[in-house]
């Protein structure tokens, strides 16, 4: 359920048993989900959501939801308005501190592939996610084309959408289109021509491992302006990509510029040397305050034992 007014919103929390999830209904850089283990939580989060506004406009009407259970997967898919071709599975890092800890962010770091979308379910994600989704929205009278992107969890209740995004998303861009064996331009010509196949994307055994580096202080105030050193040198090393984020140029140098500063994407084959070519590349930059998680695929070493 969905509220403007606080009262309306907590005496429908009292409501609800077990836990459950606030949002703020607009546009939060990713920041505006409020995961509540207590109902005393959630009507402390449409406190500030809707009267201190923390999250400003876009808290001024809040979303209530269950809590499932499981884990976060992105697919992101190419659509030419009827055809789907669904991109590798991606799984991003919401929280700011190891092990799911802290609060929410836009994204800390990624990893492709992400077995915990397993070949079983792709069809059913295909499915039930995507084709059905094209289907209601040629009911609509909408030819979409582009980029689909379903943020999924993945639990004992199948696959549930958290939510569609109309764009590429970030971090997860970052692991993905490292892993395109060939060009993605022919494959998006065909979104916009009607005549998508899969033939039209391809893709290297390796895995991929996106590291954010964030400013300190991410996700609430930070300082900006911190001069960046060592990116020539993790640029530098096999199939690694700095990707800037929160930068700008200063004079000859390069200073932070935002909250999440670099994405540091490297691949590897295993899933465990992406992850030891990424953290290479990341201690290779330094800036003041510059925080990382340390765990980035973790989760998916713990689906190959």
């Amino acid at each position: 359920a969905s509220f403007t007014g606080l009262t309306e919103a907590i005496v429908y929390i009292r409501a609800q048993t077990g836990r459950l999830v606030v949002k703020a209904e607009g546009l939060a850089a990713g920041k505006g989900v409020i995961l509540c283990d207590h109902p005393e939580d959630a009507v402390a989060a449409v406190r500030d959501i809707l009267e201190a506004r923390v999250f400003g406009d876009a808290g001024r009407r809040v979303l209530i939801e269950e809590y499932l259970e499981g884990e976060e997967a992105s697919i992101l898919a190419l659509v030419d308005g009827t055809n789907v071709v669904m991109l590798a599975a991606a799984q991003d890092h919401k929280r700011i501190f190891d092990n799911d800890q802290g609060p929410n962010t836009g994204g800390m770091g990624a990893y492709s592939p992400a077995p915990v979308v397993t070949d079983a379910l792709w069809p059913v994600i295909r499915e039930q996610v995507f084709e059905r989704t094209l289907a209601e929205l040629r009911r609509r009278g909408i030819v979409y084309k582009g980029v689909l992107y379903a943020g999924l969890m993945i639990g004992p209740q199948g696959p549930k959408v958290l939510e569609f995004n109309c764009r590429f998303g970030d971090p997860e861009t970052q692991v993905i289109i490292p892993r395109l064996a060939g060009d993605l331009i022919p494959a998006l010509e065909a979104c916009v021509d009607g005549t998508l196949t899969e033939a039209h994307v391809r893709w290297r055994p390796e895995a991929a491992v996106c590291v954010v580096a964030a400013a300190a202080g991410y996700p609430g105030p930070y300082a900006k302006g911190q001069p960046i050193t060592g990116l020539e040198a993790a640029n530098a090393l096999p199939d690694t990509y700095v990707f800037h984020a929160g930068t700008k140029r200063d004079g000859n140098a390069v200073v932070t510029a935002g909250g999440r500063v670099l994405g540091i994407t490297a691949l590897g084959q295993p899933l465990a040397a992406a992850i030891r070519n990424a953290y290479r590349a990341v201690d290779l930059v330094h800036f003041e305050g510059m925080q990382c998680r340390r765990d980035i695929a973790a989760k998916a070493l713990r689906h190959q034992r």
